[in-house]
């Protein structure tokens, strides 16, 4: 049988005043539950704490010993539960998650500073990682929470969508399809083009999807970054289709988009969480600004 945090602090108190009814006002019980609680924890520890007289209480050898070891504990406690109300209140913590590259570098920066402004005590850790690395560090319990694509189905995973991301053509300056103003795959199919290695999400869903039409693209480089592919595009060592979310920073890098169409190929973009594992204060809390951000588009 173990003490109880009331049989802990009823102890201290006692030894504080060196009164059993000075402790019973700073506690609000009554005498006979004072001494019920003080005799329980005695026969717990196996002697008495206290010497009683008529007049005063005072501590036995082994009450002393015992009273700074007690008053740790109280202390403790009340650390632990103004920490954990803390983590409730989002006065502190942490957040960690992860978000493939385009939405990292274009959506992500703006909602990480709404909500910086509201819970500013909040340490994030982002991982900027390929999509289909997003969605296995959620399902690895690495981070709570991805933003990234759709993971089709994934055992054991939530995905709430967001948006609908369209792809678009990455082209080099002064290219002659920008003499166009509707680009199509077919189009497309003339040129050199630059394409994500297997088994990137995106080159399956653009395999799939020019399969479905019969087109077949003159693929003459591969990479495993977006980021790598547009500056390749850049110096014109050939053309590349890509999420429309990675625009600002295709433009950064000199390359024109324009929108792609027969077929037009697009793709879901939201919040990747685990099944059956609670969020923490401070995920929830980003969950709804994300929420409250694309609620409005």
């Amino acid at each position: 049988m173990n003490a109880t945090l009331k049989q802990i602090r009823a102890f201290v108190m006692v030894a504080k005043s060196n009164s059993f009814a000075e402790a019973c006002e700073i506690l609000h019980l009554s005498q006979p539950a004072l001494s019920i609680s003080i005799k329980n924890l005695e026969s717990i520890v196996g002697g008495a704490l206290f010497i009683r007289s008529t007049r005063s209480v005072s501590l036995t050898p082994e009450g002393e010993a015992f009273l700074p070891i007690a008053q740790n504990l109280l202390v403790n406690w009340d650390d632990a539960f103004n920490d954990l109300n803390n983590l409730f209140s989002l006065n502190r913590g942490k957040l960690t998650l992860a978000s493939m590259p385009s939405f990292a570098s274009s959506e992500l920066p703006a909602q990480l500073q709404k909500f910086k402004a509201s819970y500013p005590k909040i340490n994030i850790k982002v991982h900027d990682v390929i999509a289909e690395d997003a969605v296995h560090m959620v399902k690895n319990g690495q981070v709570e929470l991805a933003l990234t694509f759709d993971p089709d189905e994934e055992d054991y995973l939530n995905f709430e969508p967001l948006f609908t991301d369209t792809f678009v053509i990455a082209l080099p300056e002064k290219h002659e399809l920008l003499k166009h103003d509707n680009i199509t795959w077919p189009m497309v199919a003339k040129y050199p083009f630059i394409m994500l290695q297997r088994p990137s999400s995106i080159r399956h869903l653009i395999d799939n999807a020019l399969k479905d039409e019969n087109i077949d693209l003159n693929v003459e480089l591969e990479a495993n970054q977006l980021v790598t592919i547009g500056q390749m595009v850049s110096i014109n060592l050939g053309i590349s289709a890509m999420p429309s979310l990675c625009k600002t920073q295709l433009q950064a890098q000199g390359v024109v988009c324009r929108s792609l169409t027969q077929p037009t190929i697009s793709r879901r973009v939201g919040i990747v969480t685990r099944t059956r594992y609670p969020l923490s204060s401070a995920a929830k809390a980003f969950i709804e600004i994300i929420r409250a951000e694309y609620r409005m588009i």
